[in-house]
C-alpha cells in the first residue's frame, strides 16, 4: 500500500501565492509520474500539472506561466508552486501518483485532497 499526504492549501486573495506539497510513502520501487489535479464544484476533475521521474513537465493551458511543478525523487515528493492565483483556480486539489511497487506492479494512488480558495 501507498499513502499520499498533501499539505499547503488554504485561502488566498487574488494575485496571491500558495504552495502545495505531496509526499508518498509505503511500498514503492519507483514513481514514474506524479501530478496535481483539481475539481471545482459542479465540474469534472482536471489535470493541473504533472512531472515524470526524469523531470518532463506538463501543464494545463490555464495555469501555464503561473504554476510550477517540481519533484524530489529521493523523497518521493512533489510540490506545486501557484502564483498569480485567480478566483477560477478555486477547487479541491488532489495529488496523483503512478507507482511501481517492488513486484513491478503499477498502480495509481490519489491523495485526500486539499482545498484552495481564491477570494477577496
Amino acid at each position: 500500500q501507498v499513502q499520499l499526504v498533501e499539505s499547503g492549501g488554504g485561502l488566498v486573495q487574488p494575485g496571491g501565492s500558495l504552495r502545495l506539497s505531496c509526499a508518498a510513502s509505503g511500498s514503492i520501487l519507483s514513481i514514474p509520474a506524479m501530478g496535481w489535479y483539481r475539481q471545482a464544484p459542479g465540474k469534472q476533475r482536471e489535470l493541473v500539472a504533472d512531472v515524470s521521474s526524469n523531470g518532463i513537465t506538463n501543464y494545463a493551458d490555464s495555469v501555464k506561466g503561473r504554476f510550477t511543478i517540481s519533484r524530489i525523487n529521493a523523497k518521493n515528493t512533489v510540490t506545486l508552486q501557484m502564483n498569480s492565483l485567480k478566483p477560477e483556480d478555486t477547487a479541491v486539489y488532489y495529488c496523483r501518483s503512478y507507482v511501481r511497487d517492488p513486484r513491478q506492479n503499477e498502480y495509481v494512488y490519489w491523495g485526500q485532497g486539499t482545498q484552495v480558495t481564491v477570494s477577496s
